[in-house]
């Protein structure tokens, strides 16, 4: 299961948001402010975060830099009214991951969280884990062993 951070004022598509994300098995955290939003991403680490720019409290372009300043490896997808190209192009310059527009079928944005996460660190292999046993611990995603904290030459 996912832990997504959903940003959204407008109460219908939020519900209809939260509502779908978490029949797909997601954890959903709905934030209506921007200002909540950072409160969360200071709390905890989230997977995804779908962001509205249009929030009544703070600029979505200046919130997706707080936001990947914060939380570098979680992907942002922005949920938005604004078509022009430099609002796209500007978005995704500040650290956005995606951008989808309003408004969009959810099966489409359902399929590009799935994406996304496929892509993220959220699906680690098993064999990128560390595997320690006493004083043995073998990384392979770094390629070191290590015994009783001094690496082996391999």
């Amino acid at each position: 299961m996912a832990s997504l951070l959903l940003i959204e004022d407008d109460q219908k598509i939020g519900s209809l948001l939260a509502s779908a994300l978490s029949a797909n098995g997601h954890d959903a955290r709905w934030q209506r402010t921007g200002a909540s939003a950072l409160i969360a991403a200071r709390e905890r680490q989230f997977d995804l975060i779908l962001l509205d720019l249009g929030l009544p409290d703070l600029d979505g372009v200046d919130l997706c830099r707080d936001l990947k300043r914060l939380q570098p490896q979680c992907v942002v997808t922005v949920l938005t009214a604004r078509r022009d190209e430099m609002d796209v192009i500007v978005a995704l310059e500040s650290g956005a991951d995606d951008y989808l527009t309003k408004p969009f079928r959810v099966t489409e944005l359902l399929a590009r969280i799935r994406a996304h996460l496929r892509r993220s660190s959220v699906n680690v292999p098993e064999s990128a884990v560390p595997y320690e046993s006493g004083d043995l611990l073998v990384d392979l995603g770094a390629r070191r062993c290590l015994v009783s904290g001094l690496e082996v030459s391999l």
